[in-house]
Parts: structure tokens; sequence; C-alpha cells
């Protein structure tokens, strides 16, 4: 969908539709109040009347307002107006989208962007709407037969700020937004792809149509030959017991000379059975989002190209599928990893930690600013924080505080647990350097204290996304988080570049 901002008044608009917000108890927004003068008083008996009441997500389709230029005119429901924070700003969001893409109206104005929201100026609210919007209008439907088009799919928005002087910001925001969710797209799609197509050679093959489309972006794929001889002993062990071979991708984005990069490590399993320590079968159809780290990766590199973000950034992908047969690792086996130190594997199902952990080697001939890994990495973390936030460690208090940052503004949250040394002795092992489980406690922590001990070399924080990469149920599907955690971490150290410049 395309997308735009100006500023002008509601009842002047010449659109298909102009949404404007309605608070509870027929409180009326300041756009709602100028279409309601215009009108003569015809928004207000409709409140009075009892139709609409202004309920968060609620919304109401009008036609032929008098006094008005526009076709139609949406009411959207934004609760009560001194608890409309982010949330209630993001819901009202969905609800406007989804009722003008049923309205029949291809082009809409929307006001919800005038409406204040703590903390958050004009640009926020028009990334922060443009975002949501392709969110909640993404389908995931390339390998069905018979596909549901609306009648007339909404195709242009314009969205408003209050004055002239917040067009610049806004204007920036539109390219943001339309950037972040496209990257959020690619990252569904790959994420909701089967397995059966989504290989790691799929995804290796997924770097290079991006390296064809975006000039500033450079492709490696290293194969199976090219690990082995580099002595990659975790990933191999990993994809052993699979006919489909694993992959390792690199994608650099060059935007900025030879500063030090920011560098994203994302896993990719591409199907996990849990090895021979076998999964349990109900909901095992769900493991094709074990490569979702991965995707994610894929989509900040894509943004970060649509921007030509002027910063340098490398994203790597370590791609394996974790199968049972006769050629698996197994409980017991001992492997040495690219950095020397060798694993004991107590659980096959623990995959994740070995292919980034020599990952997480390679990535230090990048010399990084930071290194960031994304992963869905343990099932402890649902337990500990559900769906809502991610799980958030790091060995560099800084770099945690601008992710955890990075989230809040984003409004993909994060939350930091412990790493500290205490955790580390869980992963002794009688026989190797470590043991690839640290035992029922603290299994997310556990996993991030194996991964640290590859990670010294540099500033390192991991992401656990097991809990928010994407919804069971009758919602299944890929979420796309946390791509704007990421890409708003991104900003926020272009933004500090560009204030040291000025200084």
């Amino acid at each position: 969908m395309e997308f735009s901002v100006k500023s002008g008044s509601p009842e002047k608009q010449r659109s298909g539709c102009v949404a404007i917000g309605i608070f509870r108890n027929r409180r009326l927004s300041t756009a709602a109040k100028a279409i309601d003068q215009a009108s003569d008083g015809y928004i207000s008996g409709v409140l009075r009347r009892g139709d609409f009441n202004g309920e968060l997500g609620e919304t109401l389709l009008l036609l032929e307002v008098p006094g008005v230029l526009c076709d139609r005119v949406l009411l959207v429901g934004c609760g009560k107006e001194r608890d409309f924070d982010e949330k209630a700003y993001l819901k009202a969001v969905t609800a406007c989208v989804q009722a003008l893409d049923k309205s029949g109206a291809t082009d809409a104005t929307g006001y919800l962007t005038e409406l204040a929201v703590r903390h958050h100026e004009a640009d926020w609210k028009v990334r922060q709407f443009i975002v949501q919007a392709e969110a909640a209008l993404y389908r995931f439907d390339q390998l069905k037969t018979r596909k549901e088009e609306p009648r007339r799919p909404l195709k242009r928005m314009v969205l408003n700020v209050g004055s002239r002087r917040e067009l610049p910001a806004g204007e920036r925001a539109v390219r943001e937004g339309m950037a972040i969710a496209s990257g959020m797209r690619l990252t569904r799609d790959l994420a909701n792809l089967p397995p059966n197509i989504c290989k790691p050679e799929y995804l290796a093959e997924q770097a290079r149509v991006l390296a064809r489309t975006y000039d500033s972006l450079e492709v490696e794929v290293l194969d199976e030959k090219q690990m082995e001889e580099l002595g990659m002993g975790a990933l191999l062990a990993v994809a052993r017991g699979s006919a489909n071979p694993p992959r390792l991708v690199v994608m650099r984005h060059q935007g900025a000379g030879d500063d030090k990069p920011q560098v994203f490590v994302g896993k990719g399993i591409t199907f996990d059975t849990g090895g021979i320590s076998l999964k349990p079968g109900e909901a095992m159809d769900e493991m094709k989002f074990d490569m979702s780290g991965a995707a994610s990766v894929f989509g900040v590199m894509r943004a970060c190209c649509e921007l030509q973000l002027p910063m340098n950034v490398v994203g790597v992908v370590a791609a394996a599928e974790n199968m049972p047969d006769g050629n698996a690792s197994r409980p017991g086996d001992i492997v040495t990893t690219l950095s020397g130190q060798t694993v004991e594997i107590l659980n096959t199902d623990a995959e994740g930690r070995l292919v980034l952990c020599d990952a997480l080697t390679y990535v230090e001939r990048f010399e990084p600013a930071a290194v960031i890994d994304i992963a869905t990495l343990t099932g402890a973390c649902i337990i500990a924080l559900g769906h809502v936030a991610s799980g958030l460690l790091a060995n560099h208090s800084p770099l945690a505080n601008d992710l955890l940052h990075a989230g809040r503004t984003s409004f993909d949250r994060a939350w930091e647990l412990p790493l500290w040394d205490d955790y580390q002795e869980q992963l002794d092992s009688n026989f190797a350097d470590m043991a690839n489980i640290g035992g029922r406690p603290a299994g997310t922590i556990t996993a991030a204290s194996f991964l640290s001990r590859f990670t010294r070399k540099y500033h390192w924080a991991h992401l656990d996304i097991a809990g928010t990469a994407w919804k069971s149920g009758k919602e299944k599907g890929a979420t796309g988080r946390p791509v704007p955690l990421l890409m708003q971490y991104l900003l926020d150290r272009l933004a500090e570049e560009t204030e040291r410049g000025r200084r």
C-alpha cells in the first residue's frame, strides 16, 4: 500500500474515506469536531442516538455526511481518552485499516495520527501507523489455489499531521515505516513457508535474490565443505541427520565506508524434529518457525537496503535442518566448535545454540561494533515471559539498555534476564569443555550462558524470540518480530552518530 503525509482540514479532503477518532462517552477528537461542525452536528447526532460509543477498536462507516468533500467518514473508537497509550493507539490503527479495507474505498485519509499519544511525536505515530497497518493487512496465501481478495482493497492512504512544520519528520517516518513494514513482510513470508520449500539452500538463494535487488548488498554463502575446512563442528553436527545440507549465509550492507559494522546473527533451523531427542508430535508442524531468527535477519537487511541506511550492517544466517537418521548426532557425542572449544551434546534438541556458537565465532572477523543474535531458542522463555516480550541477555550493559530502549520505542518490547557467572557451572561436563544444556532450572539463562562463551571478543546481546516470533491457534503464523526493535536500534545508533557529527 502507498502512504504519504499532509496537513489539512478533514472536511476539505477529497478522498474515498476520512478516518477520525472518537473517544469513549462521545468525546470527539479535533478532527471529529471539525467534521461535526462542517456537517451541522451530524456526528454528534449519530453519537447521541447510541449508534456509536467510542469503545476501543469499534468502527462505524458513515455515508453521505453533509458538508464534507469525502465519500465516506469512518468513526474509529479510541476508548478512554486518558488511557490512550501506545497499545490503544495500535489497536485503533488495526481496527481502522481493517474497516477501511472492507469499506470499498481505494484511498483514504487518516486522522488518528493527530491524536495525542503520551511521550510520542507525530513521526512516531506515522511510522507506527504504517507498520501496524501493513501487519494488519498481511496475508500469506501464496500456496492457496483460491485466494480471498477484498472487493476493492485499500491502495493509498494519506496520514495527516497537525501542522506543516511536522511534515519533514512525517515524510521521513513514512520512508522508515514502509522499509520496516517491507522487512517484516519478508520475515513473515520466509517463516510461514513450509519446510519442504524453505530449506537451508532456499534461504541462501533468497539472500542472492536480495543481492540482485539492492546494489548495497553483498552476499557470500558457505557450503558444507567450506564449513568443514573452517572447523564448524557444532553447526555440522546438527545437520548430519538431514538430507538437506547446511548453509552459512553472510549478507553485507555497505553504507559507511570502513566503519565497524553492526552484526546480526540468526538461528536458521528450517525444521526442528529435535533430532534423536525427538520432540512430541503435537504441534510439531510449528517447528518450521524455528528459523524465525534467520528470517528476522533477512527482514532487517531488506529494510536497511530500502532505506539506503548510511551504516555498515552484516547479517549472518546459520541454516540447517535437525532430523533423526542413522547419521544424526547422538546424546553423548562430543564435537569441536570453530572456536576450538569442545561440547558434549546431552540433548540433540538443544541444537540452536550449536549452530549459533559457530556463527558467533565466525563473525569475529568483521571486528563488529556489536553483535546481536536472534533465536527461537528456549521454551523456557515462553514460560518466563509468555508471548509479550522477547528475552534479552547481554555481556555489555550499554548494549542491553540500547535494545531495551529500542523495544519500548517501537513497542516491540524485550525484557532483560541476568547473565551472571553463577549460572555457568550448570554447563559443566565431565568429558568436554561444556555441555550443551544446563538442566531445567533457568533454561533461557543457561542457553545464553552457553553462547556467551563464544562472544568474549566483542559486545554481544542475545534475543530469545521463542514466545514472540509466531502465533499459534486460529491466528497461526509469523509475527515479523523483532524486526521493529532491531530497526529502531539501528535508527537510534544512526541518530547518535549524526548528533556526534554536529558537535
